[in-house]
């Protein structure tokens, strides 16, 4: 069977037929479209990448810890792990924290990417870590920022501070790891938990030179959780940014309106043709592994079948569906889990 997974419960859980049945009801524009209007949405001036870096060397790695510019005023704080075996060129692997995260909260990854031969790299994500003044103050700075894009009045100056100025700064390090002549530029690799997931499926989506995705406790379906009144959980992690809009807008609390007021402003189209349904197609036939849990407030369960549903027939017109894999914890809530960390591992030494 194609659909692989792990926990079966027929009142949340469709066959595979049946969620290819819905993805199919779903009219998005074709994917060369999707990938075009994503990247010119996310589009800004090129600056020079500028990077630079410090250089430690141990026994087990060798670790550079810099940053490149992504704007011109957008310095990207970055984390590299190398092997220490002395090959001329070897697979790179982007990894993400989520949100309230720190780039340096992936270690633990980026060591044992090494120990497999592949190149970690990890960055922080705006309004994260060493991008914040005075250091990390969880996701204080990150809802303030998002907040501030609500309320801002100037359409020629609106940012996207949640999740898709992140996804910019991704294909910049990309740009910034093909340039360097240790990667190797045809093996290139993108995952993350949670927001760095999201960061991910943006990104990777439009960004061909990734090839091989994992996709940690992040896919979903906006437009789902809206239309089915689930979405407390992914407007959660950043409440006092819908709060106040609710506030704007003139409701004692938050509701459907509100929250959509907030996602097409800081997300356009998120709900339509950059929802993770939509995007998710354009990965095929690039080796993608989604993995999650069944009771995830944030990525509720029926959204994240739609989306894979999507993938898969897109894998399926494809052949390739020996490329895409699929995971699901029972019972557990909002967690990435230590199988599905070693499920990451594996899936990047396979197929880079």
């Amino acid at each position: 069977m194609l659909f692989k997974i792990k926990v079966f419960c027929s009142s949340i859980l469709l066959s595979l037929s049946a969620l290819l049945s819905a993805a199919q009801q779903i009219n998005y524009p074709p994917a060369n479209q999707v990938a075009a209007d994503f990247k010119k949405l996310l589009e800004r001036p090129r600056v020079p990448l500028n990077p630079a870096f410090e250089v430690i060397k141990t026994d087990s790695a060798i670790i550079e810890h810099g940053f490149i510019y992504s704007e011109k005023s957008e310095r990207v704080p970055i984390l590299i792990y190398k092997p220490v075996t002395g090959a001329k060129t070897y697979p790179a692997v982007i990894f993400l924290h989520g949100t309230g995260g720190k780039k340096e909260d992936n270690k633990k990854i980026l060591y044992q990417l090494v120990k497999r031969g592949i190149m970690g790299v990890s960055i922080d994500a705006r309004f994260h870590g060493e991008r914040i003044a005075g250091g990390a103050h969880g996701s204080k700075e990150y809802v303030a920022a998002a907040t501030a894009a609500w309320e801002n009045k100037d359409k020629t100056r609106q940012t996207h501070p949640f999740l898709f100025d992140t996804a910019f700064d991704l294909w910049r390090v990309t740009d910034y790891l093909v340039s360097r002549p240790d990667v190797d530029p045809n093996r290139l690799g993108m995952g993350g938990i949670s927001m760095g997931g999201i960061e991910t499926w943006l990104a990777a989506s439009t960004d061909q030179r990734i090839k091989v995705i994992v996709l940690d406790i992040s896919v979903q379906s906006f437009k789902w959780s809206l239309d089915n009144d689930k979405w407390q959980g992914r407007a959660g992690t950043i409440q006092s940014a819908h709060l106040q809009a609710a506030k704007d807008l003139g409701d004692s609390v938050l509701n459907k309106r509100n929250v959509k007021a907030v996602w097409d402003k800081l997300l356009p189209h998120i709900t339509d043709e950059f929802d993770c349904p939509s995007l998710l197609r354009l990965m095929a036939p690039r080796a993608l592994l989604v993995v999650g849990t069944e009771n995830d407030p944030n990525c509720p369960l029926p959204g994240a079948n739609i989306a894979y549903a999507s993938a898969m027939q897109a894998y399926t017109s494809k052949n390739a569906t020996n490329k895409i894999s699929r995971d699901i914890t029972p019972k557990l809530f909002h967690t990435s889990t230590p199988e599905h960390f070693k499920m990451t591992l594996d899936w990047f030494s396979k197929w880079l």
